[in-house]
C-alpha cells in the first residue's frame, strides 16, 4: 500500500446544498485525510481550463457553465491508495449505477450534477492538485 494524495472537488449542486460537511465526512470515514481545502467561486475562464481536456466533447459548454454556477470546494486527499479509495467511495459516474453508499448514490442530482469531482489516476492527480493549490498551502 502506498500513500499518496489526490484531488477531490465538491461540486456547485453539493455546495448548494449545504452537504458539504456529510461529503467530508464520507472521505474520512474510508481513511482519506483532508492536508489542504478551499471553497472557491470559478469563473467560468478557469472551469474551462481546468476542464480543458473535454473541450471538444458536446457537454463542455453545459459542464463549465454549471461548474462556475456556485461555489465548489477544492481539496487535496491523502491516505493510502488515496486516488483508488476515492473513487471507491465517490461512486461511479452516473448515479442509478453507483454502488449503495457511495457519494454519487446517495447525493447525486444527476450525471452532470453528480455532487463530486475526483482525479482517475495519480498523474492526473498531481496535475489538478497543482491547478488550484500551491506546495505551501497543503499541510499534513
Amino acid at each position: 500500500m502506498a500513500l499518496e494524495r489526490t484531488f477531490s472537488m465538491i461540486k456547485p449542486d453539493a455546495t448548494r446544498r449545504n452537504i458539504t460537511g456529510k461529503i467530508v465526512d464520507r472521505l474520512e470515514s474510508a481513511g482519506l485525510r483532508v492536508v489542504a481545502q478551499k471553497r472557491i467561486l470559478m469563473s467560468k475562464a478557469t472551469a474551462e481550463a481546468f476542464y480543458a481536456v473535454h473541450r471538444e466533447r458536446p457537454f463542455f459548454q453545459e459542464l463549465t457553465e454549471f461548474m462556475s454556477s456556485g461555489p465548489v470546494v477544492v481539496q487535496v486527499l491523502e491516505g493510502e491508495n488515496a486516488v483508488l479509495k476515492n473513487r471507491e467511495v465517490m461512486g461511479a459516474t452516473d448515479p442509478s449505477k453507483a454502488d449503495p453508499g457511495t457519494i454519487r448514490a446517495d447525493f447525486a442530482e444527476s450525471i452532470g450534477e453528480n455532487s463530486v469531482h475526483g482525479s482517475d489516476a495519480p498523474e492526473t492527480a498531481a496535475e489538478e492538485i497543482a491547478f488550484f493549490f500551491s506546495g505551501s498551502e497543503i499541510t499534513g
